[in-house]
């Protein structure tokens, strides 16, 4: 059985009082006093029943991350950044995947399951900027990512079009001109998206460089992952399509695109420069490794849950959401010309 909360009373020479005190970090309690319970604490390895705990202050301890799909390298590790984030704070994490289904993102920030967290960090890709209503609850959220923008929650947001021109105009200083992007949509409709988003940084780098517009190089792809990148890229070798550089709208399709190109017989940087969207570990390894853009994650996960922990400790405040971008950086690998395994 584990330490019970009589144990670190005895030990720490107070009362079951005094250490509940501690335990929901009441102000009253004299600075030893505290550090001598949660010296305690400590030793014994006790752990609070979250749920009693949650009767008598209204709070469960509990956090909600609702995401689109925690097989892509991406939103694993974002994943895990809110996990650490929000272990720091005291706080446990529970994940949900929605899988992209409007239905369940739907349900996600309207469902029964939000009784069991107190607060949610949302990151949808089914629901869009006519959905915005959606999120007006009462309820704490915080919003990730590029479907929804003005709308009534806080929001932590990328630099898309401003990073992917950056990698476009990293590709153009390395002699690249004809570049090819990958993982663009199929029509392009009135919804913002990180791909839309994306395709305006790339087209705004040309642009600027007097690079005229080829739509051949432009190519679209429902999925953004490993197979997606490797066919596409494929599909161009095949249509005889002349490019000497790549660059894909997150990083496992550019792993993919690098095996592609690996398989047709064509060097990297050499004949092709290849550039990823997210700086996912993956990136780190490949061989050669990935040139990428990192978009903030480890800032985007803390500034999430910081947010949401202030909406939580606030909550029945009327308070104008706030929007957040973290800074981007590009990070030069092997797959650009650059030596070494950057970080």
């Amino acid at each position: 059985m584990g330490s019970t909360m009589h144990d670190v009373a005895r030990l720490a020479g107070v009362s079951i009082k005094t250490v509940s005190n501690v335990i929901n970090d009441f102000p009253h309690v004299r600075p030893d006093t505290r550090e001598r319970v949660q010296a305690a604490i400590d030793e014994l390895d006790y752990r609070p029943n979250l749920s009693a705990r949650g009767l008598r202050s209204g709070k469960t301890g509990v956090i909600g991350l609702a995401v689109p799909a925690l097989r892509e390298n991406y939103f694993a590790e974002l994943a895990d950044a809110v996990i650490r984030a929000a272990d720091v704070r005291g706080l446990g994490v529970v994940v949900e995947q929605t899988s992209g289904e409007r239905t369940r993102e739907l349900q996600a920030v309207s469902g029964g399951r939000l009784r069991l967290t107190d607060g949610l960090v949302f990151s949808p890709s089914a629901l869009g900027q006519s959905d915005a209503d959606a999120l007006g609850t009462d309820f704490p959220l915080v919003l990730l990512g590029e479907r929804i923008f003005n709308g009534p929650t806080d929001h932590v947001a990328m630099h898309n079009t401003t990073s992917a021109r950056a990698a476009v105009e990293h590709l153009i200083d390395t002699g690249r001109r004809r570049i090819a992007i990958i993982g663009a949509e199929e029509q392009r409709g009135a919804e913002v998206s990180s791909a839309s988003l994306r395709l305006d940084g790339y087209l705004e780098a040309l642009d600027q460089a007097g690079i005229p517009i080829d739509p051949r190089l432009i190519r679209p792809s429902i999925h953004w992952n490993h197979a997606a990148g490797a066919d596409t890229t494929r599909q161009l070798i095949e249509e005889g399509v002349a490019f000497d550089a790549v660059f894909a709208l997150n990083d496992t399709m550019g792993l993919g695109a690098l095996r592609a190109l690996g398989e047709a017989g064509l060097r990297v940087p050499e004949d092709v420069a290849v550039i990823g969207f997210d700086n996912t570990d993956e990136a780190h390894f490949s061989v050669p490794s990935l040139s990428s853009v990192d978009v903030g994650r480890e800032q985007i996960a803390v500034a999430a849950v910081d947010l949401l922990i202030e909406r939580i400790e606030e909550k029945g405040v009327r308070r104008p959401p706030r929007t957040i971008t973290p800074d981007f950086r590009i990070v030069r690998r092997e797959s650009t010309g650059f030596p070494g395994n950057r970080r």
